[in-house]
């Protein structure tokens, strides 16, 4: 049984094609040909233009906005390159659509991001690799390996390139589920933590913003995995402020931006947003608040690890 393609060839869907040749450029290899198209019923039809016979292939796509479409597109090209006798096949999925249905909110919910991970290895995959999943354990929906990796020394990164360091210096957790997160984030720059505790004191009654921790005078960073309509952190960033911050930035992996976000992060107190391109930035979306940051070096060289056998657990610190 072959277990390791003999070449590899990376190959995009068309959710986030710029990405897909970022990642190619920096591995060294063209990006292959393949043709995704739709039919006029909404239908996708999917071609490989080039023989992957025993390849180690790498099909990059965010299962971003338009959800469905993506997905679709992810498994039928999946689908065609099992068909084609492809040596292993990873699907590379920068960003996870239908990862926030995880788990039984109220009774009788779906747990779509396990769905998702069926379908994906049902169609073919042999393993998958991705980035900041909402809920870590999501690697556990699938039958295959699954490589997890982090964003958060990237954004790091960005914050002590431009001289965030100094005892005026804060991170901020937006809600308590992201605490950990924000802790580890806050290690890198050898920052305290603050949190954002929004409770609802009882019912029909607004919704208070509580910060537990000092932000008076301080320079803070909010960070989560994802950003969407970006109403909870303009409020967590409205609340710091009143609690007599000097300036507040927030960072996310992945800039979903859905709905009011970009009206609403323009109209906040926000002084910078610092997303990556694991979702792909709209003309009509971007703004001098927005700055995006490339994954595509670090996805390179996870690609490079997995088709040489190496181990990819260097890249999650």
């Amino acid at each position: 049984m072959i277990t390791h393609g003999s070449n590899i060839k990376i190959f995009s869907g068309n959710s986030n094609i710029q990405l897909a040749k970022e990642i190619a450029e920096h591995i060294g290899v063209p990006l292959g040909e393949a043709s995704v198209k739709t039919f006029s019923d909404g239908e996708i039809s999917v071609n490989i233009g080039e023989t992957v016979r025993g390849a180690d292939v790498f099909v990059i796509q965010s299962t971003c906005a338009p959800v469905n479409d993506n997905l679709m597109e992810l498994l039928i090209m999946i689908d065609a390159f099992k068909r084609a006798s492809a040596g292993r096949i990873t699907a590379v999925i920068p960003y996870y659509g239908y990862a926030r249905q995880d788990r039984k909110a109220k009774a009788r919910d779906p747990i779509t991001a396990k769905l998702v991970a069926d379908l994906i290895t049902t169609a073919g995959a042999d393993r998958a690799l991705t980035m900041d999943l909402h809920a870590s354990q999501i690697q556990g929906f699938f039958n295959v390996p699954v490589d997890h990796l982090v964003g958060g020394p990237i954004l790091a990164s960005y914050f002590i390139n431009n001289n965030f360091e100094g005892d005026d210096l804060v991170v901020v957790a937006p809600d308590l589920g992201s605490v950990t997160r924000s802790r580890n984030f806050a290690n890198k720059l050898n920052a305290p933590l603050a949190i954002v505790d929004k409770r609802r004191p009882k019912a029909n009654v607004a919704e208070v913003m509580n910060i537990i921790g000092d932000v008076k005078d301080k320079r803070c960073i909010l960070i989560d995995d994802l950003i969407d309509t970006a109403g909870t952190l303009v409020q967590g960033a409205t609340a710091i402020m009143e609690r007599g911050a000097k300036e507040v930035y927030a960072c996310c992996t992945h800039g979903v931006l859905s709905g009011r976000a970009i009206k609403n992060i323009e109209e906040s107190p926000l002084k910078e947003v610092i997303i990556t391109n694991t979702i792909p930035l709209p003309e009509e979306k971007k703004s001098e608040k927005i700055k995006v940051l490339s994954v595509a070096p670090i996805f390179a060289e996870a690609i490079d690890r997995i088709y040489e056998d190496l181990p990819v657990s260097i890249l999650f610190e």
